[in-house]
């Protein structure tokens, strides 16, 4: 599809990088001089890939349609393939006769198993492939322990890996050169947006996937958000978050943009060292699940204690239920999963709690969770679900102990003094007074009617008393050996 002096095509690969800023395979290509084909490949069929959730489909398809106009302001089209990427990406380089393969690097096995098949198959066919780090800080295999292994515990991991130098933020390339667009497939012919029902109308209503989505968030963090954030984070009623989750997961915005962007605000005077270096070590967190997920790949199904393989759990399928729909009788927790659904997106500080309510009060295997907030989340992580999970059940790397049980209740009226978040989510319970919000229960009745509220009826009763629920945690616990 090129004629016979101009260099064969380069073939770019998009996976979890829907940007054109900031991408070192898409830079790398430019520089080349080869002409462009940009491609983004849906796989569900590859052994052992993970299907993105019905949340995350919806973010895909609404990155995609981002992507695609960027793609086509610079004179180009993305292409949309579907299939096996062992097959497909082997069969549109000989399509279009490319040259070169570039892509940006992933972490999990199943995708490191894929990409390597890819290389060699690849390399058989005389291209050249090349391959990036876009996504991660630093990669996991550059960070190791004195002793040359992994690390298990965060604070040493983040001593060490902050540290080391990280890569500039890249600009694209001025020149755009494409080759004559392969065919393609229809983005709407994929169905990752829900019709029948369509659910994701608060999706819509809360979020701008997409690059320019990113930079606009990042920025409106940088002007409101980052004042205060160290102190503040924890408030779900409050504005004091980045919400950059999302764009992170799917590649349309890096870590090393973030960071760059944090530290000149910073370099300018506009935002205080502590609230700075508070958001860069949470950043690292992300760093440190990827540098988990690399080094136990098996983070979302096995639990990286292995002690836990005795813990007796209870499963309880009405329990679960409730619990997914927020009717558990403990407003925070409500509010959460209402938020959840409704959003697609939870504050972090709450999904600790709601974690923590379905392991411990529920005796419900993490698993179970972190299978519906990968189902729910828009910015459901492959590294930063599971590890996040296990770390709430005691059972995963520098976890909180197995004893930590966090009192609802309790959680709520720290977090949430005046009842602004559970108020927003759980409006059943609008005219409850504050001294109330979070433990309606115990309000006289007179003080619930005046709310609306009837107690079993209009808002459930508490599915578990506390108190008894944290001491069957405990005893389940002992009978495993815990502390």
């Amino acid at each position: 599809m090129t004629s016979p002096t101009s260099p064969a095509a380069a073939l770019i690969w998009f996976r979890d990088d829907l940007r054109l800023q900031d991408n070192p395979a898409l830079r790398a290509a430019q520089e080349s001089g080869r002409p462009l084909v940009l491609v983004y490949v849906l796989d569900d069929e590859s052994a052992g890939l993970r299907p993105l959730g019905g949340a995350a489909r919806w973010w895909l398809g609404r990155s995609l349609a981002a992507l695609a106009g960027d793609i086509e302001e610079k004179g180009g089209a993305l292409i949309l393939r579907r299939g096996a990427a062992g097959r497909v990406i082997p069969a549109l380089a000989e399509e279009i006769g490319a040259g070169a393969v570039y892509w940006n690097r992933r972490y999990g096995a199943p995708e490191i198993t894929v990409d390597t098949a890819l290389k060699s198959t690849l390399t058989g066919l005389g291209l050249a492939v090349e391959s990036f780090n876009s996504s991660l800080l630093q990669e996991p295999w550059t960070v190791a322990t004195q002793a040359g292994g992994p690390f298990r515990v965060f604070t040493p991991y983040y001593r060490n890996a902050s540290q080391r130098e990280i890569r500039p933020v890249l600009r694209a390339g001025e020149a755009w050169r494409f080759a004559p667009a392969p065919d393609t497939e229809l983005l709407a012919d994929w169905s990752l947006e829900p019709t029948s029902p369509d659910w994701a109308g608060g999706l819509r209503a809360s979020w701008t996937p997409g690059e320019d989505g990113a930079r606009r968030q990042l920025a409106g963090f940088l002007d409101k958000g980052l004042d205060g954030y160290a102190t503040l984070r924890d408030r779900p009623d409050l504005p004091h978050v980045s919400r950059l989750s999302p764009h992170l997961r799917f590649g349309e915005i890096s870590p090393h943009q973030a960071l760059a962007a944090i530290r000149h605000t910073e370099a300018a005077g506009e935002a205080k060292a502590r609230d700075v270096e508070k958001f860069v070590s949470e950043m690292y967190w992300r760093e440190f699940s990827y540098h988990l997920l690399f080094h136990y790949p098996d983070l979302a199904t096995r639990n990286f204690n292995p002690r836990f393989d005795a813990f007796e759990w209870q499963n309880d399928a009405t329990f679960e239920q409730a619990w997914r729909r927020g009717r558990t009788g403990y407003p925070i927790v409500d509010a959460g999963m209402r938020q959840l659904w409704q959003t697609g997106w939870m504050h972090n500080r709450v999904r600790m709690v709601v974690a923590s309510f379905l392991i411990k009060h529920g005796l419900t295997d993490w698993r179970r969770g972190e299978d519906w907030f990968w189902d729910t989340l828009v910015d459901a992580d492959p590294a930063s679900n599971p590890a996040s999970w296990q770390w709430v059940a005691g059972s995963g790397a520098d976890a909180a102990p197995y004893f930590r049980i966090f009192n609802p209740v309790i959680q709520g009226e720290k977090f949430d003094p005046d009842g602004a978040y559970v108020r927003h989510f759980v409006p059943e319970l609008t005219d409850v007074p504050a001294k109330f919000i979070h433990r309606p229960w115990e309000a006289r009745p007179e003080i619930l009617a005046r709310a609306g509220v009837v107690l079993g009826e209009t808002y459930p009763r508490p599915i578990v008393e506390h108190a008894a629920a944290r001491e069957r945690a405990l005893e389940r616990h002992a009978r495993i050996g815990g502390d």
